[in-house]
């Protein structure tokens, strides 16, 4: 059968590939977005992944563009900032922006999922679950995917695939045996078990529930984010192997009894808040965390990638979900500039790539400062310092989270800037305990010379 010229698609039914679908379908392209599992509207949400996401301005602006920002923020959970527990007992709010204009929001992965599903289907996408790649001859194209459930097989033909089926995408690995990718993938050395806070006796939440709670203890920590069920799902991040007598990994903490001690221990504070503790730890499964760098994300006009699929991160930084998005509101508007689609692919990629590997970069950065920096005396004198600089320098200095966060300018510069900032930052409050003892015509003398205005968000 004849693929018509404005048809695409997509591998992949999850965040990504359905809002993908949906900008494309708003655009008249007619396209078929093709899923291994069943359709989670009627069956249940079984993605395997973590149930929780922040949601950020880069996430945002693309559900506009698609219309679905008012259906996902009535079920999402402002978070103003990190509440971090001391292993003293105390805690502190470290906002992440200046007031409640610049926060995110805690939503959940298969409620998601689902509002966007429907999306894509009233756009005119068609979905079909159910449906694996088994196998792609890209020379014919001619994709067949199969049916788990009864083994069968599915032939359709293509004019261009999109792989938006995350960071074990089988588009990409049909694509590596046609092409070299310069697929590396570097593990992190550690993984994560997730937990649960229930409602508290009262059927609300248990702790403050507009932040997103932090355990920084050096080599490891435990992080809490809210439902809008008034639960919290807990995520306790371990190294895989000791690297010390008694240091806690997952070498160590191998079951339920075991990780009642570490929480007694290391955690106290939230040990009665998670009273299925030793169930959870036993039967939630290890998550591995990784980082995918890829030198090629297109097939000339037969293939490419996104999100997870291209460039899988680190959680550390809430960014990946928003990164994927913001990919496929780049795609669709590559797309919409010209018809020829090998083009459109290598323009995608070379817009999207370098910001891709800033914000990995960023992400693994942040993982380092959550755990081991967030209660240190010198991070906290120069977190005080840059709340200060952007107030006192709004176009100029602009704390690099808020870069990422609150704002769309390029991943790429937001990491470039935040680097020089940084430096500043440590310059300027060496040798001092306090912003009382600054010489503050320097300090924004040394702003006004170091660092240019800003440009205006994408």
């Amino acid at each position: 059968m004849p693929i018509a010229p404005r048809h695409i698609t997509i591998i992949g039914a999850g965040l990504a590939g359905a809002l993908l679908a949906t900008l494309l379908a708003q655009r008249g392209w007619r396209v078929d977005v093709y899923e291994k599992r069943g359709d989670p509207r009627l069956q249940g949400y079984a993605g395997g992944r973590s149930i929780n996401l922040a949601l950020a301005e880069r996430g945002l602006h693309a559900l506009r563009l698609a219309g679905g920002d008012d259906e996902v923020m009535a079920q999402a959970v402002m978070m103003r900032g990190r509440m971090v527990h001391f292993a003293d007992g105390r805690t502190d709010l470290q906002r992440y922006g200046r007031d409640d204009s610049e926060v995110i929001w805690s939503v959940h992965r298969g409620e998601l999922n689902v509002i966007l599903l429907d999306l894509a289907e009233r756009a005119g996408a068609t979905l079909h679950f159910n449906r694996g790649l088994a196998s792609v001859d890209f020379d014919a194209r001619h994709a067949t995917f199969s049916d788990d459930r009864d083994g069968s097989s599915h032939g359709v033909g293509f004019a261009s695939l999109v792989g938006a089926d995350g960071a074990g995408s089988a588009l990409r690995a049909a694509m590596g045996r046609e092409i070299e990718l310069g697929e590396r993938t570097e593990f992190l050395g550690h993984s994560y078990k997730e937990l649960e806070i229930p409602p508290a006796a009262d059927g609300g939440f248990s702790i403050e529930p507009n932040a997103l709670h932090i355990w920084p203890r050096g080599r490891y920590m435990c992080i809490a984010l809210p439902n809008d069920e008034h639960t919290f799902t807990v995520t306790l991040f371990l190294p895989n192997q000791s690297d010390a007598p008694g240091s806690p990994s997952f070498e160590t903490v191998r079951d339920g009894d075991d990780a009642r001690a570490l929480f007694a221990r290391d955690f106290a504070d939230a040990l009665p808040l998670i009273p299925n503790l030793e169930h959870d730890f036993e039967h939630n499964p290890a998550g591995l965390l990784a980082t995918l760098y890829l030198e090629r994300w297109f097939h000339d006009d037969r293939a490419v990638l996104v999100g997870d699929a291209a460039h899988a991160m680190v959680p550390f930084h809430g960014q990946g979900m928003n990164c994927a998005f913001e990919d496929c509101v780049a795609l669709a508007e590559q797309l919409d500039r010209t018809a020829d689609r090998a083009a459109a692919f290598a323009a995608f990629q070379a817009q999207r790539l370098p910001n891709a590997r800033a914000i990995q970069a960023m992400a693994l950065e942040n993982y380092l400062e959550m755990r081991d920096r967030v209660d240190d005396d010198d991070y906290l004198l120069q977190r005080a310092l840059e709340q200060k600089l952007s107030a006192r320098h709004p176009d100029r200095f602009v704390p690099r989270y808020a870069m990422v966060t609150f704002h769309r300018l390029p991943y790429a510069l937001a990491f470039e800037r935040g680097n020089l900032q940084r430096g500043l930052l440590v310059e300027l409050t060496r040798g001092h305990d306090s912003l009382d003892t600054l010489d503050w015509d320097a300090v924004d003398a040394a702003v006004r010379e170091r660092l240019a205005p800003l440009p205006a968000d994408a």
